[in-house]
């Protein structure tokens, strides 16, 4: 077990850093982000998949600060465009807000003729120590499908975008509880969760 119960969330992404947070919550530990590291180099998410691109920033932000982190690499991939923007996802469509991104999406989707809307959200996490060893990674998918327009203030990235199977509300529309039930993020979190728990001698 750690002498310090500390625990870096490796994403500048508020969104997924209050997510994480959230779902860490009952070990107890102490969580960071990037923020608190000001002099950290961007590790570049040069992958081809979720899974090597979470297992590139675990192990680059663990080396660089010291600490046990935990890197979480997500999209949304659309079946209509061949699983596009898939790793692309936070670049699609340039450096814009992703209320653009969204419309950029259905614009592109709509030029297909496709009326399949089937979408899909991955999330890979992966768990890396400060000497480049990695404990853990998991992968997590939520199924459903596309809103005709973006619905919703809630959650971040395309949330308001999709309707996970099961439900007509989107993630931007359903309560937090529920997104925190069934996101793909929460998932995967859920098969690393074990781990950390043993990790830092919590018990859960």
């Amino acid at each position: 077990m750690p002498s310090e119960k500390k625990l870096l969330i490796a994403t500048g992404n508020v969104g997924k850093i209050v997510e994480l947070k959230g779902l860490v919550a009952d070990l107890r530990i102490e969580v960071v982000g990037l923020d608190s590291f000001p002099y950290v180099s961007e590790v570049p998410e040069t992958g081809s998949t979720f899974g090597e691109n979470a297992r590139l920033k675990a192990i680059g932000y663990a080396e660089q600060t010291g600490l046990p982190a935990l890197a979480d690499d997500s999209g949304l991939e659309v079946s209509a465009l061949q699983g596009r923007p898939g790793v692309l996802s936070a670049r699609y469509g340039g450096n814009v807000p992703f209320t653009e991104k969204m419309q950029t999406l259905l614009s592109e989707l709509e030029l297909t003729g496709a009326t399949d809307r089937s979408a899909r959200f991955v999330s890979a996490i992966a768990l890396s120590m400060p000497d480049g060893s990695v404990l853990a990674e998991a992968e997590g998918i939520c199924s459903g499908r596309l809103a005709e327009q973006p619905r919703g203030g809630g959650g971040f990235g395309y949330d308001p975008l999709f309707i996970p199977e099961g439900y007509d509300e989107t993630f931007g529309e359903l309560p937090s509880e529920i997104k925190a039930q069934i996101s793909h993020r929460s998932r995967a979190f859920s098969l690393i969760l074990p781990v950390l728990a043993r990790f830092f001698g919590v018990l859960t």
